[in-house]
C-alpha cells in the first residue's frame, strides 16, 4: 500500500490518478489533496469519496470546511504544507511554474516526487536534481517513455534521444497568423488543460520537454531531438550507440504514465486499452520544421545558457498564453514575444540559480519585461 499526496487533483493528472486509485485500491491510498479554488465542489467529492484527512487550496478555506470533514489549509503556501507530509509519493500535477515550490517542498522532506510539473525542471533544475534524479519519477508521457526505454541499456550507452511531437492542429496548416483560441485548443489527439494544449500547439511545451529531459536524464542538449509523430503510439525512443533504437509505444492515454510513476515502475493491471494489433494501422515520422515552430530550437539555446534563461523562457510564455487567451496578442506572437525577452534578459542572467528567491526574481524580470512589450 503506497500512500499518495496528489497536487492538483481537480486537473486533469489529479483526476486520471484518482481513477487508477479507485480501480487499485488494495495499492494506494491518499493521504492529502491540493487544489486551486476553481472547482471546490469536485475537490469536495474527491476526499469524501477517497476519506482524504487533509485537504489543500490556493483559495479560501471557508467554502470547503463545510463540505468536507477532514483538515483545511489553504493559502498559497498550502500545496508545498501537504507535499511535506510524510508519503510513499507526491504526484506534482500543478501546472505552471507555481508548482516548483511543492516540488522542492516535497524532496526536502525526503520524499519522492512523481512530476507531472514540468515547470519544476524548467525553472529551478539544479535545485531540484540536487536532492537525486533517483527521487524523481517523470509523468510526461515522453519521459516516461524515456525512463522505460532506458531499461534496455547503460547510460554510457545512450547516442541520443528521441521525443515525438503530436505536431499539434498546426502541422499542416500553412498560415499560422490568423489562428483563433479555438483552433488552438482543437488538438487531434491528446484532451489536456487550456495552457498545456496551447503550448502543443506552439510546440513551446515540446521545448519545455526538450529541457526537462535535459534535467531529468544528464543528456546533453546536442543529443536530444524531436520527431513529429501524428499518431502519438510512440511517446518516445532511445538510439545506442550500436545503431539499434528502442521505442516505447501505447495509446496516447496518460493512465499508463501516471500509473507507472506512481507504483514506482509496477506494471498494474487494466490501466489503459492495449494497441489493437488485430487492426490495420501506419505510424508516421516526419522531421519537424524549426522555421515554422522555432520554439523548440530557442529552448535549446535556453537550455544551453543556463536555467535562469529557461526560467525566464516559461516565465514569458506563461504571460504570453494569458494574452493569448484573453486576445491581446495574436498566436505567432507567443514564441516572438519568448524571443525579445530571452533576447533582452538572457545576456545578464544570474548564471547559477542558487534558491527559489532567485528563481522568482527572474521570472518577476520576465513577466516585467513581457507585459511592457505587449503593452498591457
Amino acid at each position: 500500500m503506497r500512500d499518495l499526496v496528489i497536487l492538483g487533483s481537480t486537473g486533469s493528472i489529479g483526476v486520471q490518478a484518482l481513477e487508477i486509485v479507485r480501480n487499485h485500491p488494495d495499492k494506494f491510498r491518499v493521504v492529502a489533496l491540493a487544489a486551486g479554488s476553481s472547482n471546490y465542489p469536485l475537490l469536495a467529492q474527491q476526499a469524501q469519496e477517497f476519506g482524504v484527512p487533509i485537504v489543500a487550496t490556493s483559495g479560501e478555506r471557508s467554502p470547503l470546511t463545510s463540505l468536507i470533514k477532514g483538515e483545511v489549509i489553504d493559502g498559497p503556501s498550502a500545496a508545498s504544507q501537504v507535499a511535506s507530509i510524510p508519503c510513499d509519493i507526491v504526484l506534482n500535477g500543478i501546472t505552471g511554474s507555481i508548482g516548483l515550490g511543492p516540488t522542492l517542498s516535497a524532496l526536502s522532506s525526503g520524499n519522492k516526487v512523481a512530476l507531472a510539473n514540468k515547470e519544476s525542471l524548467v525553472a529551478g533544475g539544479e535545485l531540484v536534481t540536487a536532492f537525486g534524479r533517483d527521487r524523481i519519477i517523470p509523468v510526461d508521457s515522453e519521459h516516461s517513455a524515456l525512463a522505460q526505454a532506458m531499461r534496455s541499456g547503460a547510460v554510457s550507452e545512450i547516442k541520443k534521444v528521441i521525443l515525438t511531437a503530436s505536431g499539434g492542429p498546426f502541422r499542416k496548416r500553412k498560415e499560422l497568423s490568423d489562428v483563433t483560441l479555438e483552433d488552438a485548443l482543437a488538438h487531434p489527439t491528446w484532451s489536456m488543460g487550456t495552457v498545456v494544449t496551447i503550448n502543443s500547439a506552439t510546440m513551446v511545451n515540446k521545448g519545455l520537454e526538450v529541457i526537462e529531459a535535459h534535467h531529468l536524464f544528464a543528456i546533453p542538449y546536442r543529443s536530444i531531438e524531436t520527431v513529429i509523430h501524428p499518431q502519438s503510439i510512440v511517446h518516445s525512443m532511445i538510439e545506442f550507440k550500436d545503431g539499434s533504437t528502442i521505442a516505447q509505444a501505447s495509446p496516447p492515454n496518460m493512465k499508463g504514465p501516471i500509473a507507472y510513476a506512481i507504483s514506482e515502475g509496477e506494471r498494474l493491471s487494466s490501466v489503459m486499452p492495449a494497441i489493437d494489433w488485430s487492426m490495420s494501422s501506419s505510424w508516421d515520422f516526419e522531421p519537424l520544421d524549426n522555421e515554422r515552430f522555432p520554439a523548440v530550437e530557442l529552448a535549446k539555446r535556453c537550455g544551453e545558457l543556463g536555467t535562469a534563461v529557461t526560467a525566464m523562457y516559461n516565465a514569458a510564455n506563461e504571460e504570453a498564453v494569458a494574452a493569448f487567451i484573453t486576445g491581446k496578442i495574436g498566436f505567432l506572437g507567443i514564441v516572438d514575444l519568448l524571443e525579445r525577452v530571452v533576447q533582452k534578459l538572457g545576456g545578464g542572467a544570474i548564471s547559477q540559480v542558487r534558491n527559489l528567491d532567485d528563481v522568482s526574481a527572474i521570472e518577476n524580470d520576465a513577466r516585467t519585461l513581457a507585459r511592457e512589450l505587449m503593452g498591457v
